[in-house]
């Protein structure tokens, strides 16, 4: 089956950032030697991997170091099991501190300087030395795909995969495309008809909540559109308007603390919904907290993503993960996923182990055709290069509940919870 388009959650995270902000030269052939199918001379050296995360941004460091952190857990056990083909993996990390310009300075120094093999679990506020990791022809793998550079160059490859053709331009003429299957899954497996869109009046904020509009009328939904001032959102007529409206569905177009004033006065109006639908960055173990104020609100919280539910302690790979982070304070979906992303990474070098572990063989392996699972933990994840933008695709996607006492509860076999969904154009 395809993988689920993540064009909208990636959006989600963009007017996430942006809405808190607002309170490379090639390299020398030789770097590519070994990539034939001879046998190398065995190597003892440490491999060197890179991770730049924005743990410093102007949003705060909570935002962008979960996929850090996962990936780091991995490189961590993988050592003390003896590593790749018995070479350590030395990770180097780099706080681009959120701006382009120590992006830049991150690629340079990991690229050119430190010479990493690839870049693993990218999650940067402005990837602004995206190109130059492509010139470079590094691997990048498993990235957050925040912006667009996942849907815009070769050697890039996004946590949730791409059919765009990556040829330095975005997309398809500019353009990406997004599906319809999370409004689908509402309708289909709950009833859904009337949805609600809140807003701030901001053009990141209201692009956005368009684009969801556009979704769910798509779908068939009757859409509530609610629009806050955001110096001094009122909340309180949004979740009396909610009430009278018998809206089924909630979905935002507001930060984090916004949504948890919005469940507070929901609670406060008696607006009762069937979901208050999050994305994957709100998919954390912080709910309670977050929420403490929003008993009711917090129960009927729902996220959707592409990825298994980190809470979902029966599968194996998710125990792996658990066990293995097991000393972090919260946990969350962006940090399985950058654990899904270094054993992406540790499974392409281990392909390469005979031959020798390049950058070129390295992004061989990314390149193959067939869709990637981290062991169950992703829907497969493709990168097909399609020289037209889809007009209609097969998609599934990962559903969870939040339950008091019971964490984040999955909500179906994620890849049988699938969709022939229309696949609808915006400019990033």
């Amino acid at each position: 089956m395809r993988r689920r388009s993540r064009a909208v959650e990636a959006l989600a995270a963009v007017l996430l950032l942006a809405l808190s902000a607002a309170c490379g030269s090639r390299l020398p052939e030789s770097d590519f030697e070994h990539d034939d199918r001879t046998s190398a001379p065995r190597d003892t050296a440490p491999l060197r991997v890179g991770i730049i995360a924005s743990a410093t941004s102007p949003v705060g460091g909570a935002a962008f170091t979960g996929p850090r952190d996962g990936a780091k857990a991995w490189f961590d056990r993988l050592n003390a099991r003896g590593g790749i083909d018995g070479r350590r993996v030395e990770v180097r990390l780099c706080d681009d501190g959120g701006s382009g310009v120590g992006n830049n300075e991150c690629v340079h120094r990991l690229v050119e300087e430190d010479e990493v093999v690839a870049l693993v679990a990218t999650t940067a506020f402005d990837y602004a030395g995206a190109s130059r990791v492509s010139r470079a022809r590094v691997p990048d793998i498993g990235g957050q795909p925040i912006g667009s550079a996942y849907d815009t160059y070769p050697h890039l490859y996004g946590i949730y995969g791409s059919r765009a053709p990556r040829d330095g331009t975005t997309g398809w003429d500019g353009k990406l495309y997004g599906g319809t299957e999370v409004y689908r899954y509402f309708k289909r497996e709950h009833g859904a008809r009337t949805a609600a869109v809140v807003s701030y009046n901001q053009s990141a904020s209201a692009a956005y909540a368009r684009l969801v509009e556009r979704g769910l009328r798509a779908e068939g939904y009757k859409v509530v559109t609610e629009q806050v001032d955001f110096a001094l959102p009122n909340f309180r007529a949004v979740a009396a308007d909610l009430k009278e409206q018998g809206a089924d569905l909630v979905f935002d177009a507001i930060d984090s603390h916004g949504n948890a004033r919005l469940c507070q006065a929901m609670d406060e109006a008696g607006a009762d919904v069937t979901a208050k639908v999050t994305n994957v960055q709100n998919w954390t173990s912080t709910v309670a907290d977050a929420y403490k104020d929003a008993p009711r609100c917090r129960n009927v919280l729902w996220a959707t993503g592409s990825s298994r539910n980190f809470d979902d302690t029966g599968h194996r790979a998710v125990r792996e993960f658990r066990e293995a982070t097991k000393d972090l304070k919260t946990h969350s979906q962006w940090q399985l996923e950058g654990w899904a992303a270094a054993r992406w990474f540790t499974d392409a070098a281990k392909s390469c182990a005979r031959t020798g572990i390049t950058r070129a063989c390295v992004d061989a392996y990314m390149n193959r055709g067939e869709g990637y699972t981290a062991g169950g933990l992703l829907l497969p994840v493709e990168f097909e290069r399609r020289p037209e933008p889809p007009r209609t695709s097969r998609t599934c996607l990962s559903v969870a509940r939040w339950q008091d006492g019971e964490g984040w509860v999955t909500q179906g076999d994620m890849n049988r919870t699938c969709f022939d969904v229309p696949q609808l154009a915006y400019e990033p």
